[in-house]
């Protein structure tokens, strides 16, 4: 049964609902907390009223009246994800989502994906898929400090010395972005690919800070995150992460998480 936090400074047992729910892959905890807030989640029958319900399993638990299962292991897929997909369930102007792509490029029998972080609908790229809600939210994290790669196809002017000025990060628009790996790659006349590293993942970050060099954009391509590589993966198919490298990864944030 659910317990309310305690007028104390102690810790209720378990963990809040939203959080073993997005575990369960349901929805991420914000989705959950807005399901939570529509009346949609129950506990034996008994609508859920609070996010802050701790629980120490999800024995009982419904949402829109179907029992929740327990966990299922954790999965995770790379999809390349194209231009002209927005990364959300649902769109209320009804543009086409990534899950419309989705559809026939996973397998059968796939549970719910949610996806790690967000690529805007004119970035294409790696898109990580997966269902267990609270590997995703710590992928997520700033605090995390997980690479991601990106390659840029850009039009004007900047040289290699500018890229390297922004290890020590830069201040846009009253935003400050942390350290960037930036390297100029092959070039053309004033046309030039940019390969970009960051770990903060802020909105449109890449975006935003080589239109703040004077470049124009062209082509941006989500290449790797964390260990996770594009490769040679088709433009709108997925493909699992082996059992071992999840693994390993998972083994890596636990660590990190300790030091």
């Amino acid at each position: 049964m659910p317990t309310n936090p305690p007028p104390s400074d102690d810790r209720p047992e378990g963990d809040r609902i939203a959080k073993l729910l997005a575990r369960a892959g349901v929805a991420s905890r914000r989705e959950v907390e807005r399901m939570i807030g529509e009346g949609r989640v129950a506990i034996d029958g008994l609508i859920v009223e609070t996010p802050a319900t701790f629980l120490t399993s999800l024995d009982g638990v419904s949402v829109d009246g179907k029992p929740v299962g327990k966990p299922a292991p954790t999965q995770m897929f790379a999809f390349h994800k194209p231009t002209g997909l927005i990364t959300a369930e649902r769109d209320p102007t009804d543009r086409a989502t990534i899950y419309t792509a989705l559809r026939n490029a996973l397998p059968k029998g796939t549970p719910r994906l949610m996806p790690v972080g967000r690529l805007d609908v004119n970035t294409e790229g790696l898109l990580l898929l997966t269902n267990d809600g609270g590997l995703k939210r710590e992928m997520e994290l700033p605090s995390s400090k997980i690479p991601r790669t990106y390659r840029a196809r850009t039009f004007g002017d900047v040289s290699q010395n500018q890229l390297e000025e922004l290890m020590d990060g830069i201040t846009i628009e009253g935003i400050h972005y942390g350290a960037i790996d930036a390297n100029l790659e092959r070039s053309t006349g004033r046309n030039q690919w940019v390969e970009m590293t960051i770990t903060e993942g802020k909105n449109r970050e890449v975006r935003r800070v080589l239109e703040h060099l004077g470049l124009q954009v062209s082509r941006l391509i989500r290449v790797a995150y964390g260990p996770f590589e594009l490769g040679d993966l088709p433009r709108g198919a997925a493909a699992p992460i082996r059992k071992h490298d999840l693994e390993h990864f998972q083994a890596q944030l636990k660590s990190a998480r300790q030091r």
